[in-house]
């Protein structure tokens, strides 16, 4: 089964070569993996480079776009600067983050998954970060739900869903049209990544109303977006961002912005979203 990986990467030079490393030592090695060096000041390239001379399925892009980080589109842009090199040989392509330690078996797990299951759409296993000299597992997100850091798509699913949206909550829209065409997700909970900077990056002014225009490009409507905008302040203990997503999401929608989803496609979206709201409250 043909691995194609892409990685963007912006000044990762305490993680990248620890990430090639655990991809170039895996029992299934990746056919082609695409390191995209995103306007790096430090010495990511010289790494990428080093790699890239060792292991011929390794390339790098240098890539110059603005330093101003905006949640999704960036990342995503950066990831489509790597797609345009590759050809169409590939049975998975792969989203993943500069900063992860992938276990050895990693690749050929993910791969009996797929062939095991032709249903199977999009796969991971799950993000693990250092506390207290342990590796426990990272509670960001439901453990039903693949990180943006380690996607990993059937190609059937990745063209049919119309490929990564270059917007905040790609990650989250790429699931639902999954599951809108019919395909299926799975998270494998013997794979444990090493999630090497888990906090991310902070976001700037502009970019603190995004997740609520995403909640309204995903036409999750208004009474969907303030149970998940109230959920997600919750989690990160912040009453400001609640406001902060409704004022995006109100914003979003006096200014007509573009949906990420059709009207049908939209219906689906909120019909599965209440259906796990009220899943919750009958447990």
């Amino acid at each position: 089964m043909n691995f194609y990986i892409i990685i963007p990467a912006h000044n990762e030079t305490s993680s990248i070569g620890l990430t090639l490393s655990s991809l170039a030592n895996q029992t299934l090695l990746p056919k082609r993996v695409v390191v995209v060096n995103d306007n790096s000041t430090d010495n990511t390239q010289d790494i990428v480079e080093g790699y890239a001379e060792k292991h011929s399925f390794i390339t790098l892009i240098n890539s110059k776009s603005s330093n101003e980080h905006l949640p999704g589109s960036k990342i995503i842009n950066a990831f489509y600067k790597g797609y345009e090199t590759l050809d169409n040989n590939y049975d998975v392509i792969c989203k993943f983050d500069a900063d992860l330690i992938f276990p050895y078996n990693y690749l050929e797990q993910l791969a009996a998954h797929f062939k095991s299951n032709e249903k199977l759409g999009i796969a991971s296993g799950f993000c693990y970060i250092e506390k207290n000299k342990t590796w426990a597992l990272e509670s960001l997100t439901r453990k039903d739900h693949i990180r943006g850091a380690l996607k990993a798509y059937k190609k059937e699913c990745f063209l049919e869903i119309g490929k990564l949206k270059p917007s905040m909550g790609w990650d989250t829209v790429d699931e639902l049209l999954a599951k809108y065409y019919g395909w299926e997700l799975l998270t494998d909970k013997s794979l444990h990544v090493k999630h090497l900077k888990p906090t991310g990056i902070s976001y700037n002014k502009a970019s603190k109303y995004l997740q609520g225009e995403a909640m309204y490009k995903m036409r999750y409507g208004f009474f969907i977006t303030l149970i998940s905008a109230l959920k997600l302040a919750y989690k990160k203990r912040s009453f400001l961002l609640f406001k902060d997503y409704l004022v995006g999401y109100f914003k979003a929608k006096k200014e007509k912005i573009e949906f990420l989803v059709s009207e049908d496609e939209g219906e689906f979206i909120r019909n599965l979203r209440w259906k796990g709201i009220m899943n919750k409250f009958q447990k």
